[in-house]
């Protein structure tokens, strides 16, 4: 497998907010483990329908948005990426986001297992 390709895929395919193409690189039972939550994790789904909704979830509330800047880090014999990103959006209120963050991948069997995302918080 070839962790950088799939990265730069999956940039690509959340720039082009085609959910479809971004499910393809899930596994059936992956977890998604965003920043804003009641836990110490954020929140976290888990299963490929689930995962996509919450993902459809970033692209109502950020109709624009768009990673940039973005860098692939790879740990082969650890089936792990990371992948660092500056994010920018306007949410339907009009208010524009512009913040740096990074995913964390494991990977199985050439499909992403979990996707956990980080990001700077802006006051």
């Amino acid at each position: 497998m070839d962790i950088r390709s799939t990265l730069t895929g999956l940039s690509e395919a959340f720039n082009a907010h085609d959910l479809d193409r971004i499910m393809e690189f899930f596994s059936d039972d992956c977890i998604l483990e965003m920043p804003r939550g009641s836990k110490r994790w954020g929140s976290r789904f888990e299963g490929k329908p689930n995962v996509r909704n919450a993902l459809a979830t970033r692209f109502e509330g950020l109709p624009d948005v768009h990673y940039g800047n973005v860098e692939h880090f790879v740990d082969a014999a650890a089936d792990t990426g990371i992948s660092r990103w500056t994010l920018t959006g306007t949410t339907r209120e009009g208010t524009r986001i512009e913040v740096q963050g990074c995913d964390f991948y494991t990977f199985r069997n050439s499909k992403v297992l979990r996707k956990d995302s980080y990001w700077k918080i802006v006051e």
